[in-house]
């Protein structure tokens, strides 16, 4: 059994988790949770084991110099909690590590120990996938569930997917067996400008986690980040006229599909946003959280410095503008609420995605 002597009693927890590798195009998923626990002052208060379910060979572990001392970091995957403030005010169990190597069951219910103990409501599994999307429209964000009870409460489509997974796939699947509740959200992210960052789909995934659970996220420079990467990308692409054919053909297939959904909802969900955002002036931002003493006063209830990003560039050897990603399902989305086409992404040389294909998680 899990103790955790020095976590404070919890608020309505969600766990929030997002893994770098094979899920994560752009990194856009892991530097959302990163921006949550940079944001709201998260501190970690567990760590899994690293030798059981990494292989060193493959995530290295690096050395840094602390005051002249020589520190070894080793590839794991971390929890903090953070409070959110506002009228009605919650917790988030932050998960932010790297897929593992091995042993993913063991490693799943490790995870669900600790959402056990904590007394988590729901999990939220962040990922990032490579489609046929155009750089210039809003990031598609998917949101899926195996629980088709979930599915119709919260306005989301229940996952079909067959095929190759990672471990957004099987955590989200552990949960649904384990009776917690479990959601993914999936941005897509411009196969032809894959390499990270991309804090258009980071922010993008943010404001999704906004309207699924209903809080305030303080954004800090990152939309100013993404404006910068749009502006840089659409330089790149005005440079090379074969790639800026092939984005406006993404630009029409991408309008042409969307045009019969000109339903309110998408109108909605930005006043909503709109909203929440008036409603909490300056100075009121949430914040908090939980230290490793215990000294927050939290409790559970179970009734209710960063730089700017580079300029993207196309990578070397990749596709040709025009040419379909390559072939071969994984974990991603179909279609949602934002959706686009796409079935998974990584955050380097993993797998792309078909444009047509089913969703999964």
């Amino acid at each position: 059994m899990i103790e955790l002597e020095g976590v404070p009693e919890l608020i309505d927890p969600v766990m929030v988790a997002a893994f770098e590798g094979w899920n994560d195009a752009g990194d856009a998923a892991s530097t959302a949770v990163a921006h949550l626990d940079r944001e709201w002052k998260g501190e970690v208060f567990a760590a899994l084991d690293a030798e059981d379910y990494y292989d060193f060979q493959v995530n290295r572990p690096t050395i840094w110099l602390d005051g002249g001392v020589r520190k070894v970091t080793w590839p794991t995957t971390r929890l903090s909690v953070v409070r959110v403030g506002g009228e009605q005010p919650r917790d988030l169990v932050l998960v932010r590590g790297i897929e593992p190597s091995m042993r993913w069951r063991s490693f799943c219910n490790e995870l669900l120990g600790f959402a056990h103990e904590l007394g988590v409501e729901m999990v939220v599994i962040l990922g990032a996938l490579l489609g046929d999307t155009p750089h210039t429209r809003p990031v598609p964000v998917s949101g899926v569930t195996s629980d088709p009870d979930l599915a119709r409460t919260m306005d989301l489509e229940e996952t079909r997917y067959e095929g190759p997974t990672g471990i957004v796939g099987i955590l989200q699947e552990a949960c649904t067996h384990a009776g917690v509740p479990a959601v993914s959200l999936w941005a897509a992210v411009p196969h032809y400008v894959s390499q990270p960052p991309n804090p258009k789909a980071t922010l993008a995934l943010l404001n999704r986690l906004e309207d699924l659970l209903g809080l305030r996220v303080p954004l800090g420079e990152l939309p100013e980040d993404a404006r910068a990467w749009q502006l840089g990308v659409d330089q790149l692409a005005a440079e090379d006229s074969e790639v800026a054919e092939y984005v406006q053909t993404l630009e029409e297939a991408r309008d042409t599909a969307e045009l019969p959904e000109a339903s309110g909802e998408a109108i909605a969900r930005e006043f909503e946003r709109y909203l929440r955002r008036r409603d909490v002036g300056p100075g009121q931002a949430p914040g908090g959280h939980a230290t490793e003493s215990g000294d927050t006063a939290y409790r559970r209830d179970g009734s209710g410095g960063r730089g700017r990003p580079p300029k993207p560039l196309r990578p070397e050897g990749g596709q040709p503008p025009g040419a379909p990603p390559a072939d071969g399902p994984a974990d991603g989305p179909g279609t949602g609420d934002d959706a686009g086409s796409g079935e998974r992404g990584d955050g380097g040389d993993g797998p792309r995605n078909s444009s047509d294909g089913p969703s999964e998680h």
